[in-house]
């Protein structure tokens, strides 16, 4: 039997831009509890997203966000001694973390350049509709579509 559910924390909101999903972010992007360090990442890597697209950074990087974040997944599914992967539609919340997670990993996998410069070029990546977050996004969906006559394995 399974116990009691853990709380959702609130996040709290980013003190440049006031937003929870950004706040998200830089928590995403921290390593070691070094979030004033995170916080320098994220924000230089939306100024030069502003310098670049010659317009506002947020907008961009929400575009992106959105263009990144799954809408279906597989979730495997264990009947009568065979597991099936079961595709199932990404909650909004779980989808937008997922794609965060998404960013920061394909950012930090680019060489040979700061941070911040490999997080601006992922997202402005993502913003174009290319780019390695795109192309697992597209992955995750052809597995999903794959797989969709285990659909009525739904729980």
């Amino acid at each position: 039997m399974r116990r009691r559910r853990a709380p959702k924390r609130e996040i709290k909101a980013d003190p440049k831009y006031s937003s929870q999903v950004l706040g998200h972010f830089i928590n995403i992007v921290m390593e070691d509890g070094k979030k004033s360090k995170a916080q320098k990442i994220v924000y230089n890597a939306l100024n030069m997203i502003g310098e670049q697209k010659k317009e506002d950074p947020l907008k961009v990087f929400f575009s992106a966000l959105d263009n990144a974040r799954p809408r279906l997944a597989v979730r495997p599914r264990r009947i009568g001694g065979a597991t099936y992967q079961v595709p199932m539609e990404v909650p909004k919340e779980r989808g937008i973390s997922i794609a965060l997670r998404w960013m920061r990993d394909f950012a930090r996998t680019r060489k040979n350049k700061p941070m911040e410069i490999k997080l601006a070029e992922e997202i402005l990546s993502a913003y174009r509709n290319e780019g390695g977050v795109i192309k697992k996004k597209e992955d995750t969906h052809k597995m999903a579509e794959a797989n969709r006559a285990f659909a009525h394995f739904k729980w």
